[in-house]
């Protein structure tokens, strides 16, 4: 498969091509559910996106692999040289470190926004650094680095049938929904980082601080104050999915399915947090298997409805010229993605 993915998006440098794959393994490792939505987009397009998470993953895993306290300064000292590498590698259209490489031929390919990078960079360093939000809109300021311009960064990829402002607004929501709901799931994990994304006004309003959360996580124990918390984060962050919605439609057909698949699999997570009771400082919400699969089904006919009505068009056009992505559907890939 990544080999025509390569082929297909026309790199045929070597070394670039050794980039992306890095790229696509580290997509593949940390991020099961969008990887395998990926696989729902037109072949030539995919290298982008393993390229544009790649990198995401990559600067993460500096800020969270390492620890915290003392780490602080070693994570910022690699922040930094990664920075400076990005802006390097985004200038001259080289870099020695692999992700930065593939990452700045995706940025030209697509000519996507330089300063949505630095946005993102912005927010990984401000992680170092901040540990808890005091409400809602501190926390919007953060996810605009960290969630928000993964969305616009996409956008260009996917494509849209309108203009890209009219579609901006609800890629970034998009981008948002999706870490808010990473937030609500990985509450326990992030607190033994040291970290509570919930804002601190929202916890309050339901009677919890972070010594009520990590009572809890410590303990294994409950708190109904806890659960009425979770519910209210888990209603915001749908509300978000519905500012994100309209924007579904916008995109080209042919990566709507994609798209659509992450959209659904994402909000299952949030129906799963609740189903296990709000449980998530205790283990980790899974959305079942048969669920995703069901899921991951519905979007391969999309995928071959989509493609049908492109090659349709195709065969009407004077050249001929047959869509892009055009190759099989491949049956495996529900198993796969569930």
């Amino acid at each position: 498969m990544t080999e025509r993915e390569l082929d297909a998006a026309g790199v045929t440098d070597p070394a670039l091509r050794e980039a992306y794959r890095h790229c696509r393994r580290l997509n593949a490792r940390h991020g099961r559910t969008y990887f395998l939505a990926t696989r729902l987009l037109p072949v030539e397009r995919r290298p982008a996106v393993h390229a544009l998470y790649g990198f995401a993953r990559w600067a993460d895993d500096i800020v969270d692999a390492l620890g915290t306290g003392p780490d602080t300064a070693r994570r910022d000292a690699e922040l930094a040289a990664l920075e400076r590498e990005l802006e390097k590698g985004l200038r001259d259209g080289e870099s020695a470190e692999p992700v930065v490489r593939a990452l700045a031929d995706t940025a030209r390919r697509y000519r996507i926004d330089h300063a949505h990078f630095a946005d993102f960079m912005t927010a990984m360093r401000s992680d170092l650094v901040v540990t808890d939000y005091a409400d809602y809109a501190a926390l919007r300021r953060y996810m605009h680095g960290s969630a928000a311009v993964i969305g616009l960064q996409m956008l260009p990829v996917l494509g849209t049938v309108t203009d890209r402002e009219t579609a901006a607004p609800h890629a970034a929501a998009l981008g948002v929904a999706f870490q808010l709901t990473n937030f609500l799931r990985d509450v326990g994990e992030d607190l033994d980082r040291g970290r509570v994304y919930l804002p601190a006004d929202l916890l309050a309003a339901h009677g919890v601080d972070r010594e009520r959360l990590r009572w809890s996580r410590d303990t294994g124990r409950r708190d109904p104050r806890i659960t009425s918390a979770l519910r209210a984060f888990e209603r915001l962050t749908r509300g978000v999915y519905r500012q994100a919605a309209p924007g579904l439609a916008m995109l080209e057909p042919v990566s709507r399915p994609c798209i659509r698949t992450a959209f659904v699999l994402y909000g299952g997570i949030l129906d799963a947090v609740a189903e296990d009771g709000y449980a998530v400082l205790h283990r980790r919400a899974v959305v079942p298997r048969r669920r995703r699969a069901v899921v991951a089904a519905d979007g391969l006919v999309r995928v071959a409805s989509a493609r049908l009505r492109a090659g349709s068009a195709a065969a009407r056009r004077p050249d001929g010229v047959p869509p892009t992505g055009a190759e099989p559907v491949e049956p495996r890939m529900v198993e796969e993605v569930a």
